[in-house]
């Protein structure tokens, strides 16, 4: 088996660009910033659902009524 052939492994802080959350993880980086995290991405946040449903539905209506016509 060869010497020295896997990467280390750092413990490292990583923060949010935007909620500027910062928590620990094991990686073979030095450093990671990161633009969205768990804590406000819209998806886990639950802050997401409706809205986009409700538009994306009057979107598929008015193309469906048009093609009717």
């Amino acid at each position: 088996m060869k010497e020295n052939f896997h990467p280390t492994y750092h413990t490292i802080l990583v923060k949010c660009a935007t909620c500027g959350t910062e928590f620990k993880v094991n990686s073979t980086k030095e450093e990671l910033h990161i633009d969205v995290c768990s804590k406000c991405h819209p998806f886990y946040t639950g802050k997401m659902g409706a809205n986009t449903k409700a538009g994306r539905i009057d979107k598929f209506n008015k193309r469906a009524l048009q093609q009717k016509k």
